[in-house]
């Protein structure tokens, strides 16, 4: 699990690296195509919720902590706000 969490953080870190020259409208249409793909994923899911490692809901966790309980309602995340926080 702990080198699943290294390569999750070490991926992401790179995907990050990608977002920085990204122009403010570059990054808001990915936003908008990554919303559109969970919606389709849940639409195609119906009542089945995808199950995620413990390496995932961790990194997730990481990732989301810091926001609001209200914040993450509002979100389209495939995870329950309650399991983040």
């Amino acid at each position: 699990m702990l080198l699943r969490l290294a390569y999750l953080s070490v991926t992401n870190a790179f995907a990050l690296l990608r977002l920085l020259p990204m122009s403010d409208r570059d990054k808001d249409t990915e936003i908008l195509a990554l919303r559109h793909q969970i919606t389709v994923l849940e639409r195609r899911l119906g009542d089945a919720r995808p199950r995620f490692s413990p390496g995932v809901r961790a990194f997730l966790a990481a990732l989301l902590h810091r926001l609001s309980a209200t914040t993450l309602h509002r979100l389209r995340l495939l995870v329950r706000p309650e399991t983040v926080l």
